[in-house]
């Protein structure tokens, strides 16, 4: 699978606004499959688990078995990796502009002070 296969499957699996609940949901912990039908309802557990496996084939979601339980963990390396690739430069530049506007906002005053000074 490339690389911009693997990013569609991680911005379509992020589209819908349960599995991004799911995200948030096991970003502190994992859940069992339960668990987060409970968190979800009135969702039923099939409907969960069908949303589960659309994160699982975007790689943000990690099955573990323990016994009876399935426990899913999330997994933030995909969304890290689109960070890295779109929002990290486009913070990066508006930061810079950001930083260039305070450096002459504080400059204005002291450019005032100057032009307002008498001459000698």
């Amino acid at each position: 699978m490339s690389t911009d296969d693997r990013v569609d499957l991680v911005f379509k699996a992020l589209a819908n606004a349960t599995r991004r609940r799911i995200c948030d949901a096991l970003r502190d912990r994992p859940l069992t499959t339960g668990q987060l039908a409970d968190l979800l309802a009135p969702l039923d557990r099939c409907t969960v688990m069908q949303h589960l496996r659309v994160l699982e084939r975007a790689g943000l979601v990690v099955v573990a078995r323990k016994g009876r339980e399935r426990f899913n963990h999330l997994d933030a390396m995909p969304i890290q990796e689109i960070h890295q690739r779109w929002i990290g430069p486009h913070a990066a530049h508006a930061a810079g502009g950001l930083l260039g506007l305070k450096r002459a906002l504080e400059a204005e005053p002291a450019r005032r002070e100057a032009a307002a000074a008498p001459q000698a």
